[in-house]
């Protein structure tokens, strides 16, 4: 079997569920759905809310061995689509030196309505 290697739990969330925010098995990194970290009394455009969650997927990513260059695959999930040029534009700035696949689609709802985008990632560390 191919040895797991997790990032360390970032909420009591991940514990209580039993899910497991970035993974590595073998060469691939599996990121989970990604939503920007909101603070108190700041409200963020889904264009923000997206560079964020990159800002967060890369550092997973980065933390289990890979880069950015290393992903393939980018699934980008908003509530308006409206909003998918924004989105898009900040997937563009964080991952188009990698090219990889990527998908947008509107979704009824995320779970917490301040949430405008929520983003997940593959990475192929030897796909470079």
């Amino acid at each position: 079997m191919t040895e797991r290697k997790r990032i360390p739990p970032l909420s009591t969330f991940e514990e209580e569920i039993g899910f497991t925010r970035a993974l590595r098995a073998g060469d691939h990194i599996f990121v989970a759905g990604t939503v920007a970290e909101l603070r108190e009394g700041v409200a963020m455009d889904a264009g923000a809310q997206a560079d964020d969650c990159f800002r967060q997927i890369v550092g997973h990513i980065e933390e289990l061995g890979g880069s950015a260059l290393d992903v393939v695959r980018v699934r980008m999930f908003v509530t308006d689509i409206a909003d998918a040029d924004a989105v898009s534009a900040a997937f563009t700035r964080a991952m188009k030196p990698a090219r990889p696949v990527g998908t947008l689609v509107q979704v009824a709802a995320l779970y917490d309505p301040a949430w405008k985008c929520e983003i997940e990632a593959e990475a192929v560390v030897s796909a470079r």
